[in-house]
């Protein structure tokens, strides 16, 4: 019996009323962009590693927050790292560590459906948990954030990141087994930017003129609040990927960005779970990519067009010198997802492309004193839906195959066999993209022989740089040569579509030491 006001006469809520908000419904670009604020030390700390030197001390708090998407849209529940979505960003320079304690001050209970038949996920642990990683970053092993040393509300987790790479810019998100994809998009993620003095020469903008950009999307119900789908097959929760169309800029919902008629520099960033981006600017105009994940590039890329997979990022210049008193947008295919509204006159300097950039050497082939052949999997039902992915047929608790000497460098093939695009992330290093090649799938699965169908492929002008996240699109071969160096330790490497890491797209591997 249904009475009035209720299922047997229970109250209906607001948020159970609540239906998919349709973006196209609210007026764009009514909020101006936001910037993360820049994260403030709260003391000192004896650096690890150095017991003479004393290092910034960072205290973020894993923490619920109300944030405000849309000026016409109720405040959205986030889960957040420092209060805010996106979380502060961290600024440090080259080799000048710090440490952080990520302190849990998240509700009891998880907001988000939970599928508790993941590997991890499981009834028998917390639900509301986390750990954070610094993706990027070449940290000590017990700094990495891995996957299944989380931390309950009441507790934190200390962090040192000593900043021995290269200038770039990287970012924090949690990293909890079987509920990763859930925490993070709640919101817990930031940016975290290395900065080199040694790089001012090339007069890159700077100030109010370089705006880090964290885009990701969401599914948003007209009371404003996350809505995560769930699988609609009877008994299950997860689902293979998530797509929402609410595209948020800095935590905002179509909005603007007032500019001088000069260049910008944009660090941009994909945080989704599982979108790719294809950022272009709806006028066509060109721009430029200056840096990829780990950093700047030989030489600067001309584009119209940067696809991006989740968690990969780019250093983007783009001079407005020529579109003054416009009103410009930055768009991914079919949505908008900022206006860049260009004024009439520039306070100062217009800025200038550079010709050259950060010199480095590709690293040769011959260097490698091993090679992997690793596929990329997915597991099917007798009615070909998606059941789990999977590393070279391997689950996440199996013992540990790959395991690198320190300080030696190795060729990973990367063998798709499935039919999407994965980035897949090796945690501690930073690598390079050898190539791509296109070959018969059902031939390597019968006789276990890679029989090539198309020529090799190098990279793109913009993926010539050092990375840490590369896409491996289908039935082709993706090699990537990586210098292991930095820490002896357990990592992981997975894929970056969050639902495919957490069933289960990941696997460990070990530095070990010669």
């Amino acid at each position: 019996m249904v009475l009035a006001g209720g299922v047997l006469g229970r109250k209906i809520s607001a948020a159970e009323k609540a239906e998919a908000l349709d973006p196209s419904t609210l007026k764009a670009f009514v909020d101006p962009l936001p910037v993360p604020a820049v994260a403030k030390a709260v003391g000192v700390r004896q650096n690890p590693e150095d017991s003479k030197e004393q290092i910034p001390f960072y205290h973020v708090a894993m923490r619920e927050a109300m944030v405000k998407v849309h000026r016409d849209l109720p405040p959205t529940k986030m889960w957040t790292l420092g209060g805010s979505f996106p979380g502060p960003t961290i600024e440090t320079q080259i080799a000048k560590g710090m440490i952080v304690e990520w302190m849990n001050e998240l509700p009891a209970k998880h907001f988000l459906p939970i599928d508790h038949s993941l590997h991890g996920a499981g009834k028998d642990v917390p639900e509301v948990r986390g750990v954070v990683h610094l993706h990027g970053g070449r940290t000590p092993p017990e700094s990495d954030g891995y996957p299944e040393e989380w931390v309950v509300p009441g507790k934190s987790q200390t962090c040192f990141y000593p900043s021995s790479q290269h200038a770039a810019l990287l970012f924090y998100h949690d990293h909890t087994m079987g509920i990763n994809r859930l925490n993070t998009y709640a919101g817990m993620m930031g940016m975290f930017i290395i900065r080199d003095p040694r790089e001012d020469v090339y007069a890159l903008p700077s100030g109010k003129y370089e705006i880090p950009l964290l885009i990701c999307d969401r599914m948003l119900k007209t009371d404003g609040q996350l809505e995560y789908p769930v699988s609609e097959k009877t008994g299950e929760v997860w689902v293979p990927e998530v797509f929402g169309n609410a595209i948020l800029a800095n935590g905002k919902l179509l909005p603007y960005c007032e500019v001088e008629p000069r260049l910008y520099r944009f660090r941009v960033m994909n945080g989704s779970n599982g979108r790719f981006f294809r950022f272009s600017l709806e006028s066509g105009a060109e721009f430029y990519q200056v840096g990829s994940d780990q950093g700047l590039l030989v030489a600067p890329a001309k584009l119209k067009r940067v696809t991006m997979a989740p968690g990969e990022r780019a250093d983007l210049l783009i001079d407005f010198s020529s579109m003054a008193g416009q009103r410009v947008n930055f768009v991914s295919d079919s949505f908008s997802i900022l206006q860049f509204r260009v004024g009439k006159t520039a306070a100062g300097e217009r800025g200038v492309v550079p010709e050259k950039l950060h010199e480095f050497e590709r690293i040769a082939e011959s260097s490698a004193v091993k090679t992997r052949q690793l596929t990329l999997d997915e597991n099917m039902d007798d009615i070909q839906r998606s059941m789990g992915m999977l590393l070279n047929k391997t689950p996440w608790h199996a013992p540990i195959t790959e395991k690198p000497v320190l300080d030696s460098t190795e060729i990973w093939e990367l063998v798709n066999l499935t039919d999407d695009s994965h980035p897949i992330h090796l945690h501690l290093v930073r690598f390079q993209i050898l190539d791509r090649r296109r070959f018969e799938a059902f031939h390597f699965q019968d006789k276990g022989e890679l029989w090539f169908t198309g020529p090799v492929v190098k990279p793109d002008a913009n993926e010539m740089g050092w990375k840490d996240t590369v896409r491996c699109d289908p039935n082709m071969v993706t090699r990537i040569i990586v210098p292991f160096n930095g820490y002896a330790g357990r990592y992981v490497w997975h894929c970056h579509v969050l639902e495919h890491e957490d069933n289960e797209m990941m696997r460990p591997f070990e530095v070990v030491k010669g």
